[in-house]
């Protein structure tokens, strides 16, 4: 029956696991390439862009910069 039918040694088999190791690593890596994750905005862009927005006012906008910057005390409006 020639080669179909033999045994495949332990070298084979180790071989035939790096192979297929290969290929999926590179599947992988190649849809991790074309389909990038989103990134997330910067924090201060992002509460910039809320106050662009009106989305807070400039007094919790100000609280909250000094939270983010790590120069405030915890509590807000004391």
């Amino acid at each position: 029956m020639g080669l179909w039918c033999s045994p495949m040694t332990a070298g084979g088999w180790v071989l035939m696991a790096a192979i297929w190791a290969t290929v999926f690593s590179l599947v992988i890596w190649a849809v991790c390439r074309l389909f990038p994750a989103q990134r997330t905005p910067d924090t201060r862009a992002a509460l910039d862009a809320r106050l662009a927005a009106g989305d807070v006012d400039v007094d919790t906008y100000r609280w909250i910069r000094e939270q983010i910057d790590g120069h405030a005390p915890a509590t807000k409006g004391l």
